[in-house]
């Protein structure tokens, strides 16, 4: 389903353990070897450009870092499209910092802060390099990529836990594709997945748009979702929250559990199961079953139980 998905590190010839300024260093190196300003013309250090710039913008933003050292390469741009990877980041600043100017023909004064564009337009576009080194406005109009589509899928929390593979119907211009995604263990409501090249077909001939998909968990039953945790309501009679008790509790895999409720148990009190909630993401630790106890108070008293209510001695809480 992804494209040309690139391994940052490997981009920029540094190990997963590399610090900011090592990072910083290979950038500087490579932004030297393939800048256009010593390439007009060449596509191949055109691309290789894009690919470390790329690189560059996610491994030194230590948030982006954290996210793609956590869901890895395909997991990072099933949820980061380009505007994503490129917002906050001054590719201007980034290029004067190393020595090549500001505000030039080949930096156009670009800032990447999410608002369209891709930071290499200017670059690449305005100094007449697009389509294999055009020179002087004698290049003819390029093609325009299709329209993105955004879509909202729902899952269920069974999904969340397991991750999943859906088909989903699409109908374009007439016709209906079936496109099959792969939903990650531990997507959030909100999250989005891309699908690069199911987007809208280019009105020039040109590629493809990319179609995001726009997650939703259903509610559950049973479990309510906060973060990574499940939270589970028991509710139990009075005389055992005074008294303690065992309940049985099943998860949302189908594992059961006898949770020891202690004597004197508050009402609201939560008890945890750990590691049985959902993950947090492809490869990370499950959150915990959060028991959340309702203690019943009777509306109503016989006689007898009045007695021996007012029987008990005082407990100081």
């Amino acid at each position: 389903m992804q494209k040309n998905v690139m391994e940052y590190y490997q981009v920029l010839g540094v190990a997963k353990t590399a610090s900011a300024d090592e990072i910083k260093k290979a950038y500087r190196k490579l932004a030297i070897k393939y800048h256009p300003d010593k390439n007009q013309g060449k596509k191949e250090a055109e691309n290789k450009f894009k690919g470390i710039s790329e690189a560059y913008a996610v491994l030194s933003d230590p948030e982006k870092r954290k996210q793609y050292d956590m869901y890895g390469s395909d997991g990072f741009h099933q949820r980061y499209s380009q505007e994503d990877i490129f917002r906050n980041f001054d590719l201007n600043d980034v290029l004067r910092q190393f020595g090549f100017g500001g505000g030039g023909r080949n930096t156009g004064g670009f800032r990447a802060t999410g608002g369209g564009g891709s930071p290499f337009d200017t670059i690449f576009g305005q100094s007449g390099m697009r389509g294999g080194g055009c020179q002087g406005g004698g290049c003819g109009p390029q093609p325009v990529k299709g329209n993105d589509l955004t879509y909202e899928m729902i899952v269920t929390l069974e999904e969340v836990l397991h991750g999943a593979e859906k088909t989903i119907n699409l109908r374009q211009n007439g016709q209906t594709q079936s496109v099959s995604v792969k939903v990650p263990k531990g997507i959030e409501t909100g999250k989005r997945l891309r699908l690069s090249g199911k987007g809208g077909a280019s009105p020039s001939g040109g590629p493809a748009g990319d179609l995001f998909l726009k997650m939703q968990v259903a509610e559950h039953p049973v479990f309510q979702r906060v973060d990574d945790d499940l939270v589970v309501e028991k509710r139990i009679p009075f005389s055992e929250a005074c008294l303690g008790t065992t309940i049985e509790v099943t998860a949302l895999d189908g594992k059961k559990f006898n949770v020891k409720v202690p004597p004197g148990v508050q009402q609201e009190a939560k008890l945890r199961i750990k590691g049985h909630g959902l993950p947090a993401g492809p490869i990370g630790h499950r959150g915990d079953i959060l028991v959340k106890i309702a203690v019943q108070i009777p509306k109503t008293l016989t006689p007898e139980q009045e007695e021996v209510i007012k029987t008990l001695p005082d407990v100081s809480l």
